[in-house]
């Protein structure tokens, strides 16, 4: 074994009387805990920018409700493990085209990142149009937290032993040592260290998404996360370049094509509405003093329509 690979000897389990939780699994629960505290402290800030349909103004007063965030969060679920699992069959897709049916088993393969965030964003959107919520508001509520989330599950990865690059022999090549349940083929193979490579490259984001976000307001709702999205899809293709997938067109990975065109969706999200006026339905009086929590009988009342 080289002498700059770096050794990795611990145990990736914690054991409790004759029960056992692996560190990746304690560590990606707390990446989610983290990155729903930041999502309910952002929506509690001082509010964001809305501008009002009738006359261009803005309005600093209006706040997000923390209900609204947890009801959203749910709504992201299903479309994370659709997506996800889209996503893991494109990555594989000849053995998922001989054997459709197993798509949906939920015991065979796993789930692909990136498509994953772009599902549960859909479904997410989905939901706030449902309970009338300002879907461009809660887009930049999660820009950051989004980031969070995925920067701590890659270090959570590297607790288990998972996510490891092609074999090197590189001064900063990583190998997991020892009889342990390392959670990948071949832990012991001193290989580049992909998971945390995308772990730094996604905090690099984060850094300039918050930059832009201190230095000035978005023009419009929503740009916040599209640009932590496409940030983050593009230094994830950079970062696939090391994974040990074979590529598929050309020196590109199947990853390297999703990531690609998540970037140019962003990028044709953020242009094509700069030749039409940016309307956001508004759900709640402007005077609305901050955030609240809904009584029982706010589920009843009727002097809203039905809209929020």
């Amino acid at each position: 074994m080289p002498l700059a690979v770096i050794a990795l000897d611990f145990e990736p389990v914690v054991r409790y009387g004759d029960n056992a939780v692996r560190l990746e699994t304690i560590a990606l629960a707390g990446a989610i805990l983290v990155s729903v505290l930041f999502a309910a402290t952002i929506a509690t800030w001082r509010g964001f920018r809305r501008r009002d349909s009738a006359d261009g103004t803005t309005n600093e007063t209006a706040r997000l409700r923390l209900d609204d965030l947890v009801l959203l969060v749910l709504a992201v679920v299903p479309g994370a493990v659709v997506g996800g699992r889209l996503g893991y069959a494109l990555l594989h897709l000849d053995y998922y085209a001989a054997h459709p049916t197993t798509i949906v088993d939920p015991g065979q393969g796993g789930l692909e990142l990136s498509l994953a965030v772009v599902g549960g964003a859909v479904t997410g959107i989905y939901a706030a149009r449902l309970i009338g919520e300002t879907v461009g508001r809660w887009l930049d509520v999660a820009a950051v937290p989004l980031l969070v989330a995925i920067g701590l599950g890659k270090v959570a990865m590297a607790l288990g032993g998972r996510g490891q690059g092609a074999p090197s022999d590189g001064q900063w090549a990583t190998s997991y040592v020892g009889d342990r349940a390392w959670a990948s083929l071949g832990a012991a193979i001193p290989s580049q260290p992909s998971q945390m490579y995308e772990a730094i490259a996604t905090l690099l984001v984060l850094l300039v998404v918050v930059a832009v976000l201190r230095l000035r307001p978005m023009p419009r709702d929503g740009l916040a996360f599209l640009v932590a999205l496409g940030g983050w899809a593009f230094v994830r293709a950079l970062v696939a370049a090391t994974w040990r997938d074979a590529p598929v067109v050309g020196p590109l990975l199947a990853e390297q094509l999703v990531c690609l065109a998540i970037v140019a969706g962003c990028l044709t999200v953020w242009v094509l509405p700069k030749n039409r006026p940016v309307v956001f339905p508004v759900g709640r009086p402007t005077a609305d003093p901050g955030v609240s929590w809904r009584s029982a009988s706010d589920a009843h009342d009727t002097d809203s329509g039905g809209s929020r």
